[in-house]
C-alpha cells in the first residue's frame, strides 16, 4: 500500500490516507521521501544539484547584465571599496549593493583558498545566485507546508526548481535568483501568521521566528534590488484587506520592532552611499532605472499579456499543470490559502503586464505562489478534465523544440554536431513522451515527476554540452585567451568596435574601450600593448597608424558573434612593432 492525501482546503493539510495504486517508481520515491523532512530536504537538495550544476561552470560570461554585475563586483575586490559601485569610471548605481557583497565574498573566499585566477573565473559569481536557486527551491518547500501536505509540498518545490526561468537565473551572476529567495522567505513568514489568523488561533505570546523571518528578508530584498519586494507585500496585504476587511493580523508580525530591525539592517549602506555620492544613486536607481521602465526607455516595451504568452515556456515543466489546475483554483478562491496565493499573484502580475518594460524574469517572484496553488489543486483531485488536458502534450513538445533547436544552432554555429549531447535529449525526449501518453488526471503525480526527469535532461543537453560548445558566442573568452598566450608581462589592451562588458571583466578593468583612432594613439604608447579592432572600425584604425607612422602586426583573429547586437564579428588582435 501506498500512500495518498485526502483533498485538503488550501492553508489547511491534513494527513494521507492509503490507496491501492502507487503509479509509478517515481511515484513510489516520492512516496518515500516525503516519509519525513530530512529525506524530503536531502532530496530536494540532490534533485537541486541535477537541476543547477550543468554548465554552471563552464559557460563563458554572459553580456550585458551579468558581465556588468560581475566587472562591478570585480572593482569592488580590486579597490578595496565596498561601498562605491562603478564599471570602469562610471558609476553604476541602478540596483543597491546587496548582490555585490555576496558576489564579492564568494571572490574573496576563492582567493583564501588560493584558487587560481579566482577574479575572472565567472562561475564564482554565480554562486550567490546558486545559493538563491537552491533557497528558493527549499523555501518553496517550506511555504508549501502552510498549505499543502508535505508530499505536495514536496511537488511543489520541485516544479519550481525545474522550471526554466529559474534554471536561468541559476547560472546567470545577477540578482534575481537571490531576490526570488528573499521573496518566497517573507512570504512563507506572512502565509503562517496570516492562517494561523484565519484559523481563529489567539496565542497571547506569539512565535519571533516568523516575524524575523519576514522582516530579514524584506531587508534582504531592498538591498538586493531596492523597494520592488515591498511591492509584492504591500499588494499581497491590500488584496486581503479588501476581502478580509481586516488588518489585525498584521500585528502578529510585531511591526514595531520589525521596522526598527529592518533599518538597522539597511539604513548603514544607504547612509554610505548618500554621504559618498549626495543624491545620485537614489536618482539614477529610481528615477533613471525604475521609473524608467514605466516608459519602456530600455528598449524592451511590449504590450500587455506577454507574460502570459511566455508562461507556457518559462515556467515549464510546471505549466501544463497550473493551466489545468486554474478552474478549481478560481472556485476556491475564498477560501483562506486560495485567497493569500492568489493576493501574492495576481494583482503584482497585473502590475507587470501594464509596466510597458518587460523582461521575462519579472514574475520569477510570483512563481512559486502558482506553483502551490497547483499542488493544491492536484491534491485534491479537481484538476480540470476539459480541453485543457490536451496541454499535456506540451510535456513532449518543450524537450522536442528545445532539443532541434539545439542540435540546429550547434551546427550553424560550429559546423558540429555535439553528438555528447544526444543521449541527454533522446532522454529528455523519452520522459516528456511518458509524460504525456501517461497522464491521468488522478494520478497526476507521475506525469510530473516525468516531466522533471525530462527538464533535468535537458539540463545537462542544453547547458551542460551544448551552450558551453557554442564558443563563437563568447568572443570575449576566446579574445581573452590569445592574451594570457603573449609574451610579455602585464599586457594591456584597447577595444575598438567591440565594447562588450564581457570584454571588460575578461581581459582587465584597465582594457580601454575607444574607436580605431584611439586604439592606435593606445598601441603606440609602449610595448606589451594590444589593439582589439572589430572589422568595421579597421578602417579608421590602419588610417591613423599609417598618420603617426605606427608599424603592426596581427598577433591573431577571433571570429565571433555578437550576442547582444545580434550580428557576426571578426576582431583582429594587432601588437606594436614600433614606429617609424
Amino acid at each position: 500500500m501506498s500512500e495518498t492525501y485526502a483533498r485538503p482546503r488550501f492553508g489547511q493539510p491534513r494527513e494521507p490516507q492509503k490507496k491501492v495504486d502507487r503509479g509509478s517508481r517515481l511515484v513510489d520515491l516520492l512516496d518515500f521521501v516525503a516519509t519525513s523532512h530530512v529525506r524530503s530536504v536531502a532530496f530536494l537538495v540532490l534533485c537541486g544539484f541535477l537541476l543547477f550544476l550543468p554548465g554552471f561552470f563552464s559557460i563563458p560570461p554572459i553580456d550585458r547584465d551579468e558581465a556588468r554585475f560581475a566587472q562591478a563586483t570585480k572593482q569592488m575586490v580590486e579597490t578595496g571599496d565596498f561601498v562605491d559601485i562603478r564599471f570602469q569610471d562610471d558609476v553604476r548605481y541602478k540596483k543597491p549593493v546587496g548582490i555585490y557583497w555576496m558576489q564579492a565574498a564568494a571572490v574573496e573566499a576563492a582567493s583564501a583558498l588560493h584558487l587560481p585566477r579566482a577574479q575572472v573565473r565567472i562561475w564564482i559569481y554565480r554562486v550567490p545566485s546558486l545559493i538563491g536557486a537552491f533557497g528558493a527551491m527549499l523555501l518553496t518547500y517550506w511555504t508549501a507546508l502552510a498549505f499543502v501536505t508535505r508530499r505536495g509540498a514536496v511537488l511543489a518545490a520541485l516544479i519550481m526548481g525545474s522550471s526554466v526561468l529559474l534554471g536561468v537565473e541559476a547560472r546567470l551572476a545577477k540578482t534575481d535568483a537571490m531576490l526570488l529567495l528573499t521573496v518566497v522567505a517573507a512570504m512563507g513568514a506572512m502565509a503562517r501568521v496570516y492562517l494561523s489568523w484565519q484559523r481563529g488561533e489567539d496565542d497571547p505570546h506569539p512565535p519571533w521566528s516568523w516575524p524575523a523571518i519576514f522582516w530579514t528578508a524584506l531587508a534582504g530584498g531592498i538591498l538586493i534590488k531596492g523597494p520592488l519586494i515591498l511591492m509584492f507585500v504591500a499588494l499581497t496585504v491590500a488584496m486581503l484587506a479588501f476581502f478580509d476587511r481586516s488588518l489585525t493580523w498584521l500585528w502578529r508580525l510585531r511591526p514595531v520592532w520589525g521596522l526598527m530591525w529592518l533599518l538597522v539592517l539597511v539604513l548603514p549602506w544607504f547612509i554610505a552611499i548618500f554621504w559618498r555620492a549626495g543624491d545620485a544613486f537614489f536618482t539614477d536607481s529610481i528615477g533613471g532605472d525604475m521609473l524608467s521602465k514605466l516608459a519602456a526607455q530600455e528598449s524592451h516595451g511590449m504590450p500587455p499579456g506577454l507574460y502570459l504568452l511566455l508562461f507556457w515556456l518559462t515556467f515549464w515543466p510546471g505549466a501544463p499543470l497550473a493551466a489545468m489546475a486554474a478552474p478549481a483554483v478560481w472556485r476556491a478562491r475564498r477560501e483562506p490559502g486560495a485567497q493569500f496565493l492568489l493576493a501574492w499573484l495576481v494583482p503584482s502580475w497585473i502590475v507587470f503586464e501594464a509596466v510597458l518594460t518587460k523582461l521575462p524574469h519579472y514574475v520569477l517572484p510570483l512563481y512559486p505562489a502558482i506553483a502551490i496553488l497547483t499542488i493544491g489543486a492536484l491534491e485534491r483531485r479537481v484538476l480540470s478534465r476539459s480541453w485543457l488536458t490536451s496541454g499535456t502534450a506540451w510535456w513532449f513538445i518543450i524537450p522536442a523544440l528545445a532539443s532541434l533547436a539545439a542540435v540546429v544552432g550547434a551546427v550553424s554555429v560550429t559546423r558540429q554536431p555535439v553528438f555528447l549531447a544526444w543521449p541527454f535529449v533522446a532522454a529528455a525526449l523519452i520522459f516528456g513522451l511518458f509524460a504525456w501518453w501517461l497522464y491521468d488526471d488522478n494520478r497526476a503525480e507521475r506525469s510530473l515527476m516525468n516531466a522533471v526527469v525530462a527538464a533535468l535532461f535537458l539540463a545537462f543537453a542544453i547547458y551542460g554540452v551544448v551552450v558551453p560548445a557554442l564558443t563563437p558566442l563568447f568572443p570575449s573568452a576566446e579574445v581573452a585567451r590569445a592574451l594570457r598566450n603573449v609574451v610579455c608581462v602585464g599586457p594591456k589592451a584597447a577595444a575598438a568596435g567591440f565594447h562588450e562588458p564581457s570584454l571588460v571583466f575578461m581581459t582587465g578593468t584597465s582594457t580601454l574601450l575607444t574607436d580605431g583612432s584611439g586604439a592606435a594613439d593606445f598601441l603606440a604608447q609602449g610595448s606589451c600593448r594590444f589593439a582589439l579592432i572589430e572589422q568595421r572600425a579597421e578602417r579608421s584604425f590602419a588610417q591613423r597608424a599609417e598618420a603617426i607612422g605606427l608599424r603592426y602586426d596581427v598577433a591573431s583573429r577571433v571570429e565571433g558573434y555578437n550576442i547582444s547586437q545580434g550580428r557576426a564579428i571578426s576582431i583582429a588582435i594587432f601588437r606594436s612593432e614600433g614606429t617609424e
